[in-house]
């Protein structure tokens, strides 16, 4: 049997930031003014070949090194300077170097989210800054949840709610905390009977609850049109069960992971249009996930739609 988890969805691409009109992330400080919007496309590629059963690390001969790609298109629009909306639907494509079982393919959640700029106020020499970040996210694709580590997804909807802490000072240094806790609803499964701390009977799985850390120092240079960050990352389940020895993973495990990355992006004029950036992260603890490291890589373009 294959016994591994799948690789938490990799920090959903880092987008756009720029010198009048800034685009965002879901977790970042930028807010872009009203009637701004910019879209991009993303492709992201993951791999690792080793795992953590619960706490214990290991390899799995029958997955060799296992492979994640996505291409994700997203969409950001300035609703008003102070509230803004963001929206992305990945393609996601798993496989193996080793064994005999196929990997997935297909559209995965769709995801939709809200930000509101709530405070911005001067201090020796910067920008203090809060803001909140709402977001929805549902499975449209037609995948198999319980088909870890190969599945695509988790196949169940998630709420969550961010709070955003910023100070950016004139010099181009920013600091930036950002706190989530992510409600996950049931993923309906192939299966009637399964195992966790005892026999369940349903087709139904809970998937756990989580809270998620965003942290990262950065710069901006060459007049706000070269961006560049340190970052560090978390995702802690608030319940949930151990990958037994010899048996597989399920929506139902007990998740913990923490990465360390950096991610550049450079707007080719200082003012909208052409965007790129990129970015690494690697995965430095974890539980009942693969221990693997993520290369991005996107193209940007921003314009004035109103």
């Amino acid at each position: 049997m294959n016994k591994l988890l799948p690789i938490i969805l990799g920090l959903v691409a880092s987008f756009l930031l720029h010198f009048k009109a800034q685009a965002q992330t879901p977790w970042d400080e930028v807010m872009m003014d009203r009637g701004e919007v910019c879209v991009a496309l993303m492709y992201e590629h993951s791999s690792w070949d080793r795992y953590w059963e619960g706490d214990l690390i290991r390899g799995n001969a029958n997955i060799g090194t296992f492979t994640r790609r996505m291409a994700m298109p997203m969409i950001a629009v300035g609703l008003t300077k102070k509230v803004n909306m963001i929206a992305s639907l990945p393609y996601v494509g798993t496989k193996a170097s080793g064994g005999t079982q196929v990997g997935q393919n297909g559209i995965q959640d769709l995801s939709v989210s809200a930000k509101i700029d709530w405070v911005q106020k001067r201090i020796n020499g910067g920008r203090l800054l809060f803001l909140t970040n709402a977001h929805f996210n549902r499975p449209v694709g037609n995948y198999l949840s319980d088909y870890m580590p190969f599945s695509i997804g988790f196949g169940a909807p998630e709420i969550g709610l961010r709070g955003i802490g910023g100070y950016k000072m004139d010099n181009g240094l920013v600091f930036r905390a950002s706190f989530a806790y992510l409600w996950r609803g049931q993923t309906e499964i192939e299966r009637d009977y399964y195992y966790q701390n005892g026999s369940v009977y349903s087709r139904f799985m809970n998937v756990p609850n989580a809270l998620n850390f965003h942290g990262a120092i950065g710069y901006w240079a060459f007049d706000n049109r070269l961006r560049m960050e340190a970052t560090f990352m978390s995702l802690n389940c608030l319940s949930g069960d151990d990958i037994r020895a010899y048996n597989r993973p399920q929506p139902t495990n007990k998740m913990e992971v923490s990465q360390v990355g950096a991610w550049v992006q450079y707007y080719i004029k200082s003012d909208r249009g052409l965007g790129a950036l990129a970015y690494f992260n690697q995965t430095v603890s974890g539980r009942n996930m693969g221990r693997g490291s993520t290369i991005g890589l996107g193209l940007t373009y921003q314009f004035n739609a109103y």
